[in-house]
């Protein structure tokens, strides 16, 4: 159904050809407001191993500067989405783009890993701005059957920055230090606030909601901060431990408050009608089982490259681009061939090409060449390219204009829980791993046991991050490597085994059956 608009002061762009509100400048716009995400995502992960050399962060400390990010994220996600549709998707962008800059530069002056930890924290609630707002100009900007289009090359571009990451941020932190990988943020933080001051058009439905369901922002945000906080700490207090249950139960117990609570408020911050559509329920699920297999498994990648391999920051950043590189080719394609057949068929292949590839990264060894790697990370790139693109589509293509902030937040919620759950749970199956076989390969190795005690757990933790002891031989380092590579090929099999469910999820969703806004000089 098509929704009435109404624009900011400023009037369409008339055949002469204005540049405010022009639809495809405003998807390069948002794309490099976004950018920067990506990219930051890229440049940390990257960073990860030296900041946690540089700072002496422990394995808990250095997991926090990703969960941290992703906790403040899935909290604010969805009321910055309502914060969009409320006051506009423009000036939410702006003060996102801006707020992500300067938190960004904060990181880079820190001079402790708790710092880090809070900057991240607060560059996530910057981002929980920036991300949703982008989608809903989107939205407003395309009509329905060409927004699949505008996401595919705004996934593209995504795409690309993720891919540059690793390079730019690997010969900062080979050649500079790990603070300049944050500093780059800025030039693209300024980029964005100058085209979203020249070019971006607020489209907002007329009738959007123009009060705040407090109640339900409140139980909604505790849901997600009790869920996310007791799946990230469930590896260190233990699934089975009190904390651990009184926290995913009050999450459970204040998500049911929350339904209850939407069927009378006024304004509700999420109309229950909207999961009426089986798409967009499946599109959701979607999205939390895609983040679960690819974010949980790639968090290991990394220091399995540098870790294990030896590789230069830069080095690890160049062996990533197969599976990027398709992603920027993937995207927009896969943009394409969902305006031609919808999602369906693409998710779900997009998605068997993931299991495919989950399963083939189970099997590298300490020893695992070059072209072995690049095979996996290739079938990855073009399996979560039609996955990313369809799931968001979907999503946000059948949720009306007054709740496109709200859907583009729930989309990227969902992705935020589902690395968050993935980080999590692949993390504590290989700690588990890793913990059984470390013995064992130890012993084979020095002909004697484990140390116990602090240089025992000492040397558990960092063999969960591939990090061999200083000058050790070649036959510890062999067997402290392979037992993070056994912990590594679990968590990949578990992450298959979500991405075939995922897959099966896919045949529920269709292409977005609401109409955009009306498009404006396309």
């Amino acid at each position: 159904m098509s929704q009435s608009v109404v624009l900011d002061k400023e009037a369409a762009p008339d055949g002469g050809g204005r540049l405010r509100g022009h639809p495809w400048l405003t998807l390069l716009t948002v794309a490099v407001g976004v950018m920067m995400v990506a990219l930051d995502g890229t440049v940390v992960a990257i960073a990860n191993p030296a900041i946690q050399q540089d700072l002496h962060a422990s394995p808990a400390d250095i997991q926090w500067v990703t969960s941290g990010y992703l906790l403040a994220l899935a909290v604010f996600l969805i009321t910055a989405g309502k914060i969009g549709d409320r006051f506009g998707h423009k000036t939410t962008f702006l003060v996102g783009a801006v707020g992500f800059a300067a938190t960004s530069a904060a990181i880079g002056f820190a001079g402790s890993i708790q710092q880090v930890i809070l900057f991240r924290v607060l560059q996530g609630l910057f981002g929980a701005l920036l991300q949703p707002a982008a989608l809903g100009l989107l939205r407003g900007a395309f009509p329905a059957d060409r927004l699949n289009m505008a996401i595919g090359i705004w996934g593209g571009v995504i795409g690309a920055s993720t891919a540059a990451g690793p390079i730019v941020g690997g010969l900062l932190v080979e050649h500079v230090n790990w603070e300049s990988v944050f500093f780059i943020n800025i030039p693209v933080g300024v980029i964005a606030l100058v085209l979203g001051l020249l070019i971006l058009k607020d489209v907002r439905a007329e009738n959007a909601a123009k009060s705040f369901d407090v109640p339900g922002i409140v139980l909604l945000s505790g849901a997600m901060f009790m869920l996310v906080w007791g799946i990230i700490k469930a590896p260190t207090w233990g699934w089975a431990d009190p904390a651990t249950l009184l926290f995913l139960g009050g999450a459970l117990l204040a998500l049911v408050f929350f339904a209850v609570w939407q069927k009378y408020a006024e304004e509700p911050l999420i109309p229950l009608s909207l999961f009426r559509s089986v798409p967009l329920s499946a599109g959701t699920l979607l999205m939390v089982l895609m983040a679960f297999a690819f974010f949980g498994g790639i968090f290991f990648v990394t220091f399995y490259l540098q870790n294990v391999h030896g590789m230069a920051p830069v080095d690890a950043g160049v062996h990533l681009l197969p599976m990027t590189g398709m992603m920027i080719v993937g995207a927009p394609v896969a943009g394409f061939l969902i305006g031609k057949i919808g999602p369906r068929i693409p998710i779900v292949a997009g998605m068997l090409f993931t299991t495919a590839a989950m399963l083939g990264m189970s099997t590298l060894d300490i020893h695992s060449g070059n072209g072995a790697m690049a095979l996996w990370f290739v079938l990855m790139g073009l399996g979560l390219s039609p996955v990313m693109v369809g799931a968001t589509e979907v999503i946000v293509g059948n949720a009306p204009l007054e709740l496109s902030g709200v859907a583009g937040g729930l989309q990227q919620a969902a992705m935020q829980v589902g690395g968050s759950l993935g980080t999590a749970v692949l993390g504590a199956v290989m700690a588990s791993k890793v913990t059984g076989v470390l013995p064992g390969n130890w012993e084979a190795a020095t002909g004697g046991p484990l140390p116990v005690g602090p240089d025992g757990e000492q040397l558990e933790q960092a063999a969960q991050l591939g990090i061999a002891p200083p000058n050790a031989s070649q036959g510890v380092a062999d067997a402290v490597h392979s037992s993070f590579v056994s912990g590594m090929g679990v968590a990949f099999v578990v992450a298959s085994i979500v991405a075939l469910a995922a897959a099966g999820l896919g045949l529920l969703t269709k292409r977005g059956a609401n109409d955009a806004g009306p498009a404006v000089h396309i």
